[in-house]
């Protein structure tokens, strides 16, 4: 049985403390990370708008959730329809997300998606008969343009985070249409360097950015987090992601590998070290799906973890 803790209940253990600053931690005093990057980061709190989302400091989680790959359009509006009951049952900010074109596929031979028109509609569906804001991962300049016209978040993948071209005609997409672009940090840049993102997307006029923590490459075939990414990344003053599904991945082989049991650990480390959205894949039944299936979470069982962030965010709040 899964205990969750209350609000008031970890007020009681902290001796109702205010804030961070009065607990004493064993290595010290709460202390906010550097400020690596030395112009003002004056944007409004890390404070993003999704349509009707309000996302950064002091706002509830936005979950980002879905499948993988687009399967089926039977597939992905199923997951679609038991997201929507989710959001509006639990009262949370949920935006779908699924991909058509997984372009950095290990194997040749490993199905992608059915390319970027089909995926356009299907994404287009799911808005249309759910309202759930969608958004998807964008690996060419020219995707930015049509895929900013159906989506709320353009995602540019960890693998591309370095590409100017692919980073400004997203930018430029987002600023035209009034979206979010949501850049993920990659495994082998250190969380210090993702500024530089922020900046090209800065200099197009995007202030709506986000920055995805998706762990750091350690060895051969392990990722791990290391949770000081979030702080740091957050002191560009934009919002940060952690995508829990994708830090559990075990690179390496012919197909990935993943330890989706991990998820919910990882998740709720990184909501306490105050991160502001989840990015979560999931899947009906995982071990037959197309792509990413040993890491995705179970559908059925997502309710009960979703639950679990949303109270210990509200917790990591009232410290504030």
């Amino acid at each position: 049985m899964t205990a969750v803790c209350r609000v008031d209940t970890l007020r009681g253990v902290y001796g109702g403390i205010k804030s961070l600053s009065e607990v004493a931690f064993p290595c010290g005093s709460w202390i906010r990370p550097p400020d690596v990057c030395s112009e003002s980061h004056a944007v409004s709190r890390n404070l993003v708008s999704i349509g009707n989302y309000k996302v950064g400091d002091g706002q509830p989680l936005l979950f980002i959730l879905g499948p993988c790959v687009m399967e089926s359009e039977s597939l992905v509006l199923s997951i679609a329809d038991r997201l929507a009951e989710l959001r509006d049952r639990l009262r949370i900010q949920i935006v779908f997300k699924s991909s058509f074109d997984k372009a950095n596929r290990t194997s040749v031979d490993s199905y992608r998606g059915p390319g970027m028109d089909e995926g356009l509609r299907m994404l287009d569906l799911v808005r249309q008969k759910t309202g759930l804001p969608t958004t998807t991962d964008i690996h060419e300049a020219a995707q930015a343009v049509p895929c900013a016209q159906v989506c709320s978040i353009l995602q540019i993948p960890a693998f591309l985070a370095r590409q100017t071209d692919l980073i400004v005609a997203a930018a430029d997409a987002a600023v035209a249409n009034n979206i979010c672009v949501n850049v993920k940090k990659p495994q082998f840049v250190a969380p210090e360097d993702t500024i530089h993102a922020v900046k090209k997307c800065r200099a197009r006029g995007l202030n709506s950015i986000m920055l995805s923590e998706r762990g750091s490459t350690f060895g051969y075939g392990r990722l791990v987090n290391d949770f000081r990414c979030v702080p740091i990344m957050k002191s560009f003053g934009v919002p940060v992601v952690y995508d829990a599904t994708h830090s559990v991945q075990l690179p390496g082989g012919a197909t990935t590998g993943g330890q989706r049991e991990m998820v919910p650990v990882l998740s709720r480390a990184a909501v306490a070290v105050g991160c502001d959205a989840v990015f979560m894949e999931t899947h009906p039944d995982p071990d037959k799906a197309f792509s990413d299936g040993p890491n995705m979470v179970v559908l059925d069982q997502l309710e009960t973890l979703l639950k679990q962030l949303t109270v210990l965010r509200e917790t990591i709040l009232s410290f504030e």
